[in-house]
């Protein structure tokens, strides 16, 4: 039995999607007020395009104030109060939030940015931010309204792949604390109200080995602003979160953790926000089969249901198996995430094994997203690209899920740097179980990494795409 004939209500395939022991009774009252309320919140933000930002006071004083449109923060707010950041400082695991997290992705995956650098920010500070720290841990865990949001700016104007000669913002010590001077060119959550920061301290060296991490708070000691936000960014999509260009004119800041070690920390920042990247596009992956099943029941093609025309069933029962094949993916990375995520450099090797699964997980749930929103279009026909119906929106968001935390290039280089320096395909393949199949992937990978670089960079893309598609397979066959 599929979920073509199980399933009746968005609020039953979000749920079905995530929950775990002891929490479906919760989930699902949120992914009703979603049906009821939320859905109409989001719909009006992504039409009107969400946030404007305005700049001064009427007496002519900079306050950098990004509007939104009436609910917006009611939406927004629903999140925290159910625990996406706030239960992982409660419960010591990230699972509760990353769940909640799917269920908002269900319905808007812009929105579950927010929720997913403020958790970021928040792992970050409690594992390196020092005692100086508690009252700002105290603000990002609260579940009201006077919740503090977080944030992680890497990107600068030349590119966010390459860290180590894209980031040009500079540190200096100034009396007990730190300045930062430069610019942030895609900052998602500009109106938070404390923000990681990647920035090279003045003695460093070049490249990432001379990157530091920093907490830079919205206001200055003085109650002036820190930081400027210089304009907003128009996106195709992820309209729920506002990204803008962020300017660092001295802005006051504190180190997080070591600084010599401040790449490695970096990376813990992107890996949490990488796995929640994985489940919301499995999330949407989920909500495109939701929308596409509602729409061919109703819809009668040459005398019976679109449903039961033999090759669309067939479609979707193809996209259904790889529903799930992109859901134990996902999934699994949150798993071992959650096992790994307190331990500090230097690793372990089951850390290894969980930064190529994470690798895995984000580019090929984000592949799949991508594919089906297109396929949600098509099925829709022409109805699908009217904005009306909200089915393109899929495909936009989609796009966005692929980009975001990393290109599907850097997942594969950064996936076979780690297995060319740390041989973790091979453990991660016995911790699959050595499913059938096994042999002919590590043939694959080891003729792969066999090569001079230039060529194993230049053909690792069949090699990786097959490693995630019979990892995902291997999962979803052993749930």
């Amino acid at each position: 039995m599929t979920v073509v004939d199980t399933l009746d209500s968005p609020a039953d395939h979000a749920v079905d999607g995530c929950a775990g022991d002891g929490e479906r009774e919760r989930l699902q009252r949120y992914a009703q007020w979603w049906h009821a309320h939320g859905e109409a919140i989001s719909r009006d933000v992504d039409r009107v395009g969400g946030a404007r930002l305005q700049l001064h006071d009427r007496i002519g004083r900079r306050i950098d104030r990004v509007c939104w449109s009436a609910g917006y923060r009611d939406m927004l707010l629903r999140g925290y109060a159910e625990g996406t950041v706030a239960a992982t400082h409660e419960t010591g695991s990230l699972l509760p939030g990353y769940r909640v997290g799917y269920v908002t992705s269900f319905f808007d995956p812009g929105l579950y940015c927010p929720h997913t650098v403020s958790l970021a920010t928040l792992v970050a500070l409690e594992k390196y931010g020092g005692p100086g720290t508690s009252d700002w841990i105290g603000r990002l865990t609260r579940r009201d309204g006077s919740v503090w949001q977080g944030a992680t700016w890497m990107t600068e104007a030349a590119g966010g792949s390459d860290l180590g000669a894209g980031v040009e913002t500079r540190a200096d010590p100034a009396g007990d604390g730190w300045r930062l001077t430069g610019e942030k060119h895609f900052a998602s959550n500009a109106d938070a109200e404390l923000a990681l920061v990647a920035a090279r301290p003045a003695d460093a060296p070049t490249g990432v080995h001379g990157l530091a991490l920093f907490a830079v708070p919205r206001l200055a000691a003085d109650q002036s602003l820190n930081f400027r936000i210089r304009r907003l960014k128009d996106k195709i999509a992820t309209r729920s979160v506002a990204t803008g260009e962020i300017g660092l004119e001295g802005s006051e800041a504190r180190p997080v953790g070591d600084p010599g070690q401040g790449i490695y920390l970096i990376m813990e920042v992107l890996n949490v926000s990488r796995v929640a990247n994985s489940i919301a596009s499995a999330a949407l992956l989920q909500r495109a089969l939701a929308e596409t099943l509602a729409f061919a029941r109703e819809r009668i093609v040459f005398g019976q249901p679109l449903i039961e025309q033999p090759l669309f069933r067939r479609q979707f029962e193809d996209r259904c198996r790889r529903f799930r094949e992109a859901s134990a993916l996902a999934w699994a990375a949150a798993g071992e995430l959650d096992a790994v995520w307190q331990e500090t450099p230097p690793y372990s090797q089951r850390y290894h094994r969980f930064r190529l699964l994470a690798h895995l997980a984000k580019y090929w749930t984000a592949e799949q997203a991508v594919a089906a929103g297109r396929w949600a279009i098509e099925a829709h026909g022409g109805n699908g690209l009217i904005v009306d119906y909200g089915i393109e929106r899929l495909l936009r968001e989609a796009l966005v899920l692929s980009v975001w935390e990393g290109t599907p290039h850097r997942q594969m280089l950064d996936g076979l740097a780690v297995m060319a320096r740390e041989g973790v395909h091979e453990d991660l393949i016995r911790w699959l179980g050595d499913p059938a199949g096994a042999d002919r992937q590590r043939a694959d990978i080891d003729a792969l990494l066999a090569r001079p670089r230039a060529e194993r960079e230049a053909e690792v893309e069949p090699v990786f795409r097959g490693f995630a598609e019979w990892t995902a397979s291997a999962l979803a066959a052993a749930r």
